[in-house]
């Protein structure tokens, strides 16, 4: 049985602690009474909400939130309309045509996700000041630091979707009387918190089990220190739609006191990783296992257990073909697939396929157990990858086209038609580490072949020459499926663009749909918050 640090205990939560009613309040000096009654009810509760089990909850595992705002609005894969089934009001077909608004659902759902956490954080950073009696000063220390790692890390997301966004570091500013900051002040304020956060976290793993599973630890903030440096030239720039960037080599990054331009620094945090012994597993596939909690690839990880977490992943159950999840004795929801453009990236259907393909994506006939699954009508059930478009209603394949969902292996013992699963979730691996460091370099006017072709190689394909294109599409295939693609395609300059069976907007040229328009409930509880351009 999987062990994590949080025990049974951490379910008394800060929701009684702090509610609004002093009626349902618990006594605090009841609820705090040691250092480890402290840690679970304020640094520990945290980490009950990087999954979920309801929509818009979670970094990832759930529907109508980050990872679908990360992965419907590109060209990696789509929800079209099948029928009576995938319209909900335009919804799916408004991410993928980017003609989303203030008011499209899951764009709200990650702007209340993401400041809800932010504010339990300053809720608890608050707690552990009022009750730092019961702890020694490096405890404290401790304890302040995950919990502002973990707040920055909450910022990173809101920097990269929403740009200029409120920023509240107090339990005693609410969201409603917080000022808005420019994108390239919450860059510099998540990079400091990171940095002066990494000496009082862990220098352990964060996804092997253990003290440290599941925790922000110092491995986590590197990666994301990287990413932050990789993406610098957009998220230092707070006039995104003037078709100007800054030039990453020369913007200065702090990094341990080394002043580093935005590529050397990427370069450095990932060089720290691999130092820490991160690897390739040799099986791409290992990662996404049922049991993948000693992967040497994965850095940072949503700890699945149907037995202990109420965490869902309900991606899988989304894509596939309702007789595909029969066969496995669970429900489907016949929704997601992969793009025609995707799938051609693979090489499908040429001597050339890639590897990953087969990894990632069911295709064409389906067969489980040795044995072909069948239709209703009795006939194979077959995918068909290149017969998507955005509507089916009405087509001969409105039911079967598009690849399918595939990268995390079937538990055949999850429960709750298979969101309740053994495989942890991945959040951060090592093979994005190298193709950063690959891309760093390049940008830097390097080589980043090594870093490049260690990829390919694990993957069994041929070695390719490491441009800036050549990465792009590396990144597709290596990273299918993991709430990487919209960033990437921003930070290439491509988001905007004409893309599968997508054309470009109209207004689409000054690059505003790259930051999405903070949510309209938002604006009217806070009259300072301006609305980003475009909107």
């Amino acid at each position: 049985m999987k062990k994590i640090i949080l025990p049974a205990l951490a379910a008394l939560t800060l929701t009684a602690c702090l509610s609004e009613d002093p009626r349902d309040r618990i006594d605090e000096d009841q609820t705090f009474n040691s250092a480890i009654t402290l840690y679970l009810n304020t640094v520990g509760n945290l980490y009950h909400y990087i999954g979920g089990n309801n929509d818009s909850e979670g970094l990832q595992g759930t529907a109508r939130g980050i990872y679908d705002i990360n992965t419907f609005t590109t060209d990696e894969a789509i929800l079209p309309t099948r029928g009576g089934d995938w319209y909900d009001g335009g919804l799916w077909l408004s991410l993928y045509w980017h003609t989303f608004s203030p008011g499209t659902q899951p764009i709200e759902g990650a702007w209340n996700y993401l400041y809800k956490v932010i504010v339990m954080c300053n809720q608890s950073l608050d707690l552990i000041q009022r009750h730092n009696d019961l702890l020694t000063s490096q405890q404290e220390a401790i304890f302040t630091s995950e919990v502002r790692a973990l707040r920055a890390i909450y910022y990173y997301y809101l920097l990269d979707l929403f740009g200029s966004v409120p920023y509240v570091r107090t339990a005693t500013t609410s969201l409603e009387q917080a000022e808005q900051v420019s994108r390239s002040t919450l860059f510099k304020n998540v990079w400091d918190a990171l940095i002066n956060a990494l000496p009082n976290l862990a220098n352990e793993r964060s996804n092997w089990e253990g003290e440290y599973y599941g925790r922000i630890t110092r491995h986590v903030a590197w990666f994301v220190l990287a990413k932050m440096a990789l993406n610098a030239e957009i998220w230092m720039d707070d006039n995104w739609t003037d078709e100007m960037r800054p030039d990453g080599r020369n913007i200065m990054l702090d990094c341990e006191g080394k002043q580093l331009n935005a590529w050397d620094a990427c370069i450095y945090w990932c060089e720290k990783l691999t130092a820490a012994g991160y690897q390739l597993e040799d099986s791409y596939a290992t990662n996404f296992a049922v049991y993948n909690e000693d992967s040497k690839e994965n850095i940072f990880t949503i700890p699945m257990d149907k037995d202990l977490y109420t965490n869902q992943f309900v991606y899988l159950f989304r894509s596939r073909h309702n007789n595909h999840g029969a066969a496995l004795g669970m429900a489907a929801e016949d929704g997601t697939c992969a793009t025609v453009s995707s799938v051609l990236t693979y090489g499908y259907g040429t001597p050339n396929q890639d590897n990953r393909y087969s990894i990632n994506l069911y295709s064409d006939t389906l067969y489980l157990d040795g044995h072909v699954v069948l239709l209703d009508n009795g006939e194979p059930l077959v995918y068909q990858p290149l017969h998507v478009m955005p509507i089916l209603t009405g087509l001969p394949f409105e039911k079967t086209a598009g690849a399918r969902m595939k990268k995390y292996e079937t538990d055949r013992t999850a429960y709750l038609d298979g969101k309740l699963q053994d495989n942890d979730i991945v959040l951060f691996r090592y093979a994005d580490v190298l193709l950063m460091e690959a891309e760093a370099k390049v940008r830097n006017g390097q080589d980043g072949s090594r870093e490049f072709n260690k990829v390919r190689r694990r993957a069994g394909m041929e070695e390719r020459e490491a441009t800036l294109n050549n990465i792009l599409i590396e990144r597709l295939m290596e990273l299918h499926w993991e709430g990487w693609r919209r960033q990437d395609l921003v930070r290439f300059d491509r988001f905007h663009l004409k893309y599968d069976q997508r054309p470009q907007l109209s207004t689409e040229d000054d690059r505003h749909t790259t930051v999405f328009p903070i949510p309209g409930r938002a604006i009217a509880l806070n009259s300072r918050l301006a609305q980003n351009p475009g909107y």
